[in-house]
């Protein structure tokens, strides 16, 4: 009889949320552009979750390793609504997580939502207005994470993650070529390509009740911009209630690989842009969750019936019992790619030398009166800035060992890479890999080399081929590698 089968996962879970929403007045200037230093109000409350995953026995037991294999049985997985963390505060707060939740720094993995409206937390900037609120801030988040990370691990149940599959065109190309001038600009590219796939994934527990949603889809959280005054999680926060308010129970957004891509519409101050945003995404992935089958069942052929027409009926029906062993299997792995920096990567001294002439014509502008000057260098000023704090901590050597994690859970891959990279990750690796629901992540435990353009992005002076500091090819060494890596798992199964 034919059947349809639909990609599933058995593991143990557990999920807790909290409210990390800085307080008004603290440091927000997260766009060069903006004039404003401080919070002035919140649109919608930025949000964590904390997930445990845990290995599933055969017998369907919570299973019990020895200390050493924790880390290869269980996965925790933290979301946080900011856009990103540098080096030095992405270190602290995982050692404040570690101490705070017992669980090792080798088993946390924190992802952010990537909203440009959560504030720059970087102790760089206590000395400015709203600065001094940064410091208690960070530690308040350490605690908070880790207090979720441990109400989590203490809900873990056996549950049921089934796949699907959706589109929305929220998300479009941000690579657009400047006719007028010849240069890129960072905006809508009606002509570029977008991927608009958005992966749902639902957990239910064995009573069939929803534990926890997953929305996995690539796009900037750049609705607003510098005009924007409110601390907000851009779109991710309307779509995490759209979602919520159909499914009742917590839904976690995973950023992918949208380092080339934002919304059609965005760049703007009006939150309610950015609501709409998040509804569009958030009706895309509640058609996804409509679209599901029961848990643990396939869609069978079951004979016809005679009637008007003669009917050919179709019924969910519990899985065999060897596909449903193999929707326990469980491994991960986690490792560096080596990726060589660029050679032309400017230098510290090439960078301050350049923040001082940008100083001397912010004064020069202010003097005149002029403020389109004096937004333009302040705003490169800023660029200076956060280029001297990616350099300053990067790894001495030719290149950076970059991490991937990689762990697979029955059907489906879930991926994780630190940085902030083009399209094609995902697509490429999705199209080699059909039928197999891969979750991709990026900004995975930071970004110390910024960006991840396409080969043929380099020397186009696109934005993110300007800051980023890795040598062309980078992004297409990485794909490769992590193929090899699910090539070798599928080869081994199969």
């Amino acid at each position: 009889m034919p059947f349809v089968d639909t990609p599933n996962s058995r593991c143990l879970l557990g999920i807790a949320s909290c409210d990390i929403t800085p307080p008004v007045g603290i440091y927000h200037r997260m766009w060069g552009a903006a004039t404003h230093e401080r919070a002035a109000g919140v649109h919608r409350s930025l949000q964590a979750s904390a997930v445990v995953f845990r290995r599933q026995s055969a017998s369907g037991a919570d299973e019990l390793v020895a200390t050493a294999e924790i880390s290869q049985a269980e996965q925790v997985l933290i979301s946080v609504d900011h856009c990103l963390l540098f080096a030095r505060e992405m270190e602290e707060l995982l050692g404040r997580i570690e101490a705070g939740s017992g669980v090792s720094c080798e088993r946390l993995l924190v992802v952010f939502s990537h909203t440009h409206s959560a504030g720059l937390m970087s102790h760089d900037r206590q000395q400015l207005p709203g600065g001094d609120l940064i410091g208690d801030y960070l530690e308040t988040l350490g605690t908070r994470l880790a207090e979720i990370v441990r109400q989590a691990s203490a809900m873990v149940r056996p549950v049921t993650m089934v796949y699907g599959t959706g589109s929305c065109d929220l998300a479009a190309n941000r690579d657009l070529r400047d006719e007028a001038t010849g240069g890129y600009v960072c905006g809508f590219n009606p002509d570029g390509s977008a991927d608009d796939t958005v992966l749902v994934v639902r957990a239910t527990d064995d009573a069939g009740q929803i534990i926890a949603t997953f929305v996995n889809y690539a796009c900037h959280p750049t609705t607003l911009a510098w005009q924007n005054q409110l601390i907000s999680p851009d779109y991710p926060g309307a779509m995490r209630e759209v979602v919520e308010r159909a499914t009742q129970a917590p839904c976690v957004f995973l950023q992918g690989a949208s380092g080339d891509l934002g919304p059609r519409e965005g760049f703007v101050g009006d939150p309610a842009v950015a609501d709409r945003n998040g509804r569009q995404l958030g009706y895309a992935a509640l058609a996804v969750l409509e679209s599901m089958p029961p848990a643990g069942t396939r869609y069978e052929y079951v004979g016809q019936v005679v009637s008007g027409a003669t009917v050919g009926v179709w019924s969910h029906r519990p899985l065999p019992e060897a596909i449903s062993d193999a929707q326990r299997r469980w491994q991960v792995a986690r490792w560096n790619v080596a990726l060589p920096y660029r050679p032309e990567l400017p230098t510290t001294d090439k960078l301050r030398a350049a923040r001082e002439r940008f100083e001397i014509a912010l004064k020069n502008a202010e003097q005149s009166h002029d403020e389109a000057a004096a937004r333009d260098a302040r705003a490169m000023i800023e660029r200076m800035d956060r280029q001297l704090s990616r350099l300053e901590v990067l790894p001495a050597g030719p290149d950076i060992p970059l991490p991937v994690w990689l762990w697979r859970m029955g059907d489906a891959i879930w991926m994780a890479v630190e940085a902030e990279h083009y399209q094609l990750l995902q697509r490429a690796l999705r199209e080699k890999f059909i039928g197999v629901p891969i979750v991709v992540m990026t900004l995975a435990n930071g970004s110390r080399p910024s960006y991840l353009p396409t080969s043929d992005k380099y020397n186009t002076g696109a934005y993110p081929e300007t800051i980023a500091v890795l040598a062309r090819g980078s992004l297409e060494r990485l794909i490769e590698q992590i193929a090899a890596r699910i090539t070798e798992w599928q080869t081994v199964t199969n």
